[in-house]
């Protein structure tokens, strides 16, 4: 099995060194093949890559951006998968063997990422080294395959995910509109699960993460292009990605029961999914249902879980009276007191001893 790994660089040679060294001494040498798409770097970086026997490179004529270089390395690609990499990476002991590993488990992974000292969306984790010898150490002990720690997630962060051919063939390349780079990953990610494919991420698998190298030098530009690309995306799914995507912990350590126990959820309001999904993460055998009023947004939902679309006012639960252990309400702005259906459906769906979560200073109870 090969993995085509894929690069983007602009300047910043002493990172692409970094990383594809880091490649060469920690992933075996025939599991891979490495492509470098270069964005027009003027810092020898070009000189570099030429010198490169091993490598697989395209030296565009202008910084095309980090969507359609990544395309253009797809495009080139001959491995069985394609892993995205950013070149502010330090890849690890294992780190390969571990993310195909999880892969290939179940048919139905679409594709898998890494967590990192630095990383958004949950993929961070804290970690005690001050240089790359003690990160190595860190890292050897850390990267031991265990398929109890792959959690599956709605959204796995760009700079490090490996991706099934398969699926690339079935939804297309990257999309270019989010170019210069940013939010392309979100959106692809949905794309991906809208397949009807699982994303993991592989928390038995740390790389070093130095993060924002490049787009990191100006972040005034940086915070408008982020700004953009939100509103693209919004406008392309049809819903608030911050609303749908957050994971409110704050609500999931208020459900007390043991990892193994089986018991029902529903969540009001739920976007797409992503308290759902975590829910399931920690307690497997638990059922998890949803309502929620924007469609895109609840279809996501519904790759995991059993969700209806609409509104509390308006739905209908097929399900036996008082079947449900737990009722969130975690993103929507409602009154309880004012809505006379709420409290009804509550008492009607809820058993007895069941709980309400409630995570929203929006949201106005007092008695049912």
């Amino acid at each position: 099995m090969i993995t085509s790994i894929v690069v983007l660089t602009y300047n910043k040679l002493k990172y692409i060194k970094l990383c594809i060294e880091s490649i060469r001494k920690y992933t075996d040498k025939n599991n891979y093949e490495i492509i470098v798409v270069d964005n027009h770097s003027t810092d020898g970086t070009v000189d570099w890559l030429n010198n490169q026997r091993d490598i697989k490179t395209i030296l565009n004529e202008e910084n095309v951006g980090f969507p359609k270089g990544c395309n253009q390395g797809i495009n080139i690609a001959d491995g069985d998968n394609i892993l995205l990499l950013n070149n502010d990476v330090v890849v690890t002991p294992n780190w390969l063997m571990n993310l195909n590993k999880c892969l290939y488990s179940f048919e139905d992974i679409g594709a898998v990422g890494a967590v990192a000292n630095r990383c958004p969306y949950y993929q961070q984790i804290s970690v005690e080294y001050n240089t790359l010898e003690e990160m190595i150490c860190f890292a050897e002990k850390y990267n031991i395959s265990d398929e109890n720690k792959w959690e599956e997630r709605l959204k796995l962060i760009g700079f490090c995910i490996a991706i099934k051919r398969e699926v690339i063939e079935k939804i297309g390349l990257l999309d270019e509109e989010f170019t210069p780079g940013n939010f392309e990953d979100d959106d692809y990610s949905l794309r991906i699960r809208k397949a009807k494919y699982r994303l993991m991420l592989c928390r038995d698998t740390f790389i070093h993460h130095y993060g924002n190298v490049t787009f990191g030098e100006n972040p005034y530009e940086y915070s408008k292009i982020l700004k953009i690309n939100q509103k693209k995306f919004e406008k392309k799914w049809g819903f608030s990605w911050e609303n749908c995507k957050s994971i409110n912990y704050e609500i999931i350590k208020l459900i007390n029961r043991p990892k193994t126990e089986e018991f029902n959820v529903l969540e009001i309001g739920c976007g797409c999914g992503a308290n759902l999904l975590e829910i399931k993460n920690i307690f497997k055998n638990a059922n998890v249902y949803g309502i929620e009023s924007n469609k895109n947004a609840g279809e996501i939902a519904k790759t995991f879980a059993k969700v209806i679309i609409g509104n509390i006012d308006n739905c209908e639960l097929a399900y036996e009276d008082r079947f449900f252990d737990y009722m969130i309400f975690s993103s929507i702005e409602v009154d309880l007191n004012e809505s006379f259906k709420i409290p009804i459906f509550i008492k009607k769906h809820l058993k007895g001893d069941g709980l309400i979560l409630i995570n929203n200073i929006n949201t106005k109870f007092t008695q049912l």
